[in-house]
């Protein structure tokens, strides 16, 4: 099962705060941990939502707004992507992690991928295949 891994924000992490060595040095032996695991498939920080937009949908409009966001508990600020046997799993793997906020409360809030079969029979074998060219080609990128 796949999982996303998301590191919510902090008034401090939205302010630009940057890492303390010593938490960028705890964070690599974490990732290096899942990487060596096989748990690990990617991870990245965010900028802080200042430096980013949000695109609202209402019907056919499209409606653009600037950060930064007022409630940092909905701001992520950065993410793994992870390959775990179940959801147990990821929970424990996240109950290792360094406090990626210090001196701060922080949440790391874990969701499942879906997968094809969660689709059911709308996900045709058309689609399917299509997906499936599509994946290829992503990874001819790597």
């Amino acid at each position: 099962m796949k999982f996303m891994i998301l590191v919510k924000a902090t008034k401090n992490s939205e302010a630009g705060v940057m890492p303390s060595q010593e938490l960028m040095t705890a964070m690599m032996h974490y990732n290096q941990a899942l990487v060596d695991a096989g748990v690990m498939l990617a991870g990245e920080g965010l900028h802080p939502s200042g430096k980013g937009a949000r695109v609202r949908f209402s019907g056919s409009k499209r409606i653009v707004t600037g950060g930064p966001f007022a409630e940092t508990n909905e701001v992520v600020a950065g993410y793994w992507l992870w390959q775990c046997r179940s959801m147990e799993e990821a929970i424990e793997w996240v109950k290792r992690c360094p406090n990626p906020m210090p001196g701060e409360e922080s949440d790391i809030e874990i969701r499942p991928l879906f997968e094809a079969d969660d689709f059911g029979a709308e996900f045709t074998p058309e689609l399917r295949q299509q997906e499936e060219r599509m994946r290829e080609q992503l990874e001819g990128r790597r």
